[in-house]
C-alpha cells in the first residue's frame, strides 16, 4: 500500500528547461573521442586488453557525464522567469488545477485504506482458524487437509500424499512463527540464536488498522506470546504511522513508529550483552569487578524503533550519522510493511519456504549491525573481561537481496487487499 520511505526528497528526474542552465551538457559540448593507435603486424594488441581498456574508458566517461548532469538538477535556466506575465498566469493556473488532483488522490488512498480494513475483517475468522491449528487448540478438518494436499500436488508434481490413517497432531505446529520469520530474508538476519529461544513461545502475529478517528493513518502489529523465561509481556505491539497526506508519488508516506516497552525478567534482556570487567584504580592500585551492559543485536530491538530527527536536529547531525539513521529507518519501515503485506497473510508459505520462490535475491546484504561500545571509567583501567555470554551467533538466511526484506524499489499494488 505504501511506497518506500523517502527520507530525503531527491528528485532523480532528468534536467528540464526549468532546472537546467543554458550551457550545453557534457555530451553536447563534445567529449574528446579516445584515439586508437595504428595496428602494426609486429605489435598487434591483445583482444582482451583492448576490451578492458575500452571498458575502463567508457566507465570513466559515464561517470563524468553522470556527475555533471547530477549537478544540474534543481538549477534554473531562467526559462520560466523569462516567460511573459500572461503565460506565467497560465502556469500558476495549472498549479491550482493540480492541487485539486492532489485532494482527490488523498481521498482515493483513504478509501483504499478503508477497503483494506473491510477485507481484513472478512479474513479474521480465517486467521483465527489458522491460530487455533498452529497452537493445537483445534484439529484440522478432513476437507482442510485435502484442500492443502491438492495445492501441494499442484505446486509439486512429485508430491507424495499423506497416509489417510494417521491423525493430525494435537499439539499443533511447533515453532511455526519462528520458522516463518527466519525464512524472511530481513528477519533472518536480525534473529539471533538467543532470540530464537524466546520466539519459540510466539503463538500469533496479528495486524490492526488504526481507527479513522486518528489524525494520522497507520497500522498496528501485535505479537502474542505464551509464558517464557525472558519477559513478562504477553503481547508486544509495534505501531506504524503515516503522514496525513500522500506523498508526491501518490502513496502514503512513512512518518514514524512506536513500540511496546518490554518488561524483561532479571538478567534476561536479549537486547543487551552483560560483561564483567576487572578494573584497577590508578591511584590506589586496588582492583574491582564491574558488571556492565552494552547494546547488542537482537530481534527485540524491533520494538524500540529509531525516530526520525526533527528539522533542527537534522542540521546538527553529521552527514554520516544522518545517512546511518535514514538507513535504519528504511529497514524498520520495510520490515513492518513486509509483515503486513507478506508474512501475516501468507504465513504458511514462509513456514514451508514456498514464499522464497517469489523473492528476488540479486542484491548484496541490506542489513548491517549498528552497534557502539563505549564503557570505561576515568579512574580505573580495564585489565580483562569476562562476558556473561558469548556474542550471539547470527543466523544467516538465504542469499541476500531485496526480496522479502526489500528496502528500496518496492512497488506495492494499489488498493492491495489485506
Amino acid at each position: 500500500m505504501s511506497s518506500t520511505i523517502p527520507i530525503n526528497q531527491v528528485d532523480p528526474t532528468a534536467p528540464t528547461p526549468q532546472n537546467t542552465p543554458l550551457t550545453h551538457a557534457p555530451i553536447a559540448a563534445g567529449l574528446s573521442r579516445p584515439t586508437v593507435p595504428d595496428i602494426h603486424e609486429d605489435a598487434e594488441p591483445d583482444d582482451e586488453d583492448e576490451e578492458d581498456e575500452a571498458g575502463a574508458i567508457q566507465q570513466a566517461m559515464l561517470g563524468l557525464v553522470h556527475g555533471k548532469l547530477s549537478g544540474l538538477v534543481g538549477k534554473s535556466s531562467g526559462y520560466i522567469e523569462s516567460l511573459p506575465v500572461e503565460v506565467k498566469k497560465n502556469v500558476e493556473a495549472l498549479k491550482g488545477v493540480q492541487l485539486k488532483q492532489v485532494v482527490l488522490q488523498n481521498q482515493y488512498k483513504r478509501e483504499c485504506l478503508e477497503l483494506e480494513k473491510k477485507y481484513l475483517e472478512l479474513q479474521k475468522p480465517l486467521y483465527e482458524r489458522r491460530q487455533a491449528i498452529v497452537t493445537g487448540a483445534a484439529q484440522p478438518t478432513v476437507e482442510e487437509i485435502e484442500a492443502g494436499e491438492q495445492q501441494s500436488a499442484k505446486d509439486d508434481p512429485d508430491y507424495t500424499p499423506l497416509p489417510k490413517d494417521v491423525a493430525a497432531a494435537s499439539t499443533g505446529i511447533p515453532e511455526f512463527w519462528l520458522t516463518a520469520l527466519r525464512t524472511h530474508v530481513g528477519f533472518s538476519d536480525i534473529i539471533t540464536d538467543r532470540d530464537a529461544d524466546a520466539l519459540k513461545s510466539l503463538t500469533d502475529i496479528q495486524i490492526e488498522y488504526l481507527p479513522t478517528t486518528e489524525k494520522k493513518p497507520g497500522f498496528k502489529l501485535r505479537f502474542f506470546f505464551g509464558p517464557n523465561d525472558f519477559f513478562e509481556n504477553t503481547v508486544l505491539e509495534k505501531t506504524y504511522l503515516y503522514q496525513e497526506e500522500v506523498g508526491y508519488s501518490g502513496d502514503f508516506m512513512y512518518d514514524h513508529a512506536t513500540g511496546t516497552e518490554i518488561k524483561w525478567k532479571e538478567d534476561k534482556d536479549l537486547t543487551k550483552e552483560f560483561e564483567v570487567k576487572k578494573q584497577r584504580n590508578k591511584n590506589t592500585n586496588r582492583t574491582r569487578l564491574v558488571r556492565k551492559a552494552r547494546p547488542t543485536a537482537s530481534f527485540f530491538n524491533f520494538f524500540n524503533p529509531p525516530q526520525p530527527p526533527s528539522e533542527d536536529d537534522s542540521s546538527e547531525i553529521e552527514e554520516d550519522e544522518l545517512e546511518e539513521l535514514e538507513e535504519r529507518l528504511e529497514i524498520d519501515y520495510q520490515l513492518g510493511e513486509d509483515l503486513k503485506e507478506k508474512i501475516i497473510p501468507r504465513a504458511i508459505d514462509f513456514f514451508t519456504g514456498k514464499a522464497l520462490e517469489y523473492e528476488d535475491f540479486d542484491d548484496e546484504d541490506d542489513f548491517e549491525d549498528l552497534e557502539d561500545d563505549d564503557d570505561d571509567d576515568d579512574d580505573f583501567d580495564d585489565e580483562d573481561s569476562d562476558s556473561d555470554a558469548e556474542p550471539p551467533a547470527r543466523r544467516r538466511g538465504p542469499p541476500k537481496g531485496r526480496g522479502a526484506g526489500a528496502i528500496a524499489g518496492s512497488n506495492p499494488e494499489e488498493c492491495k487487499q489485506q
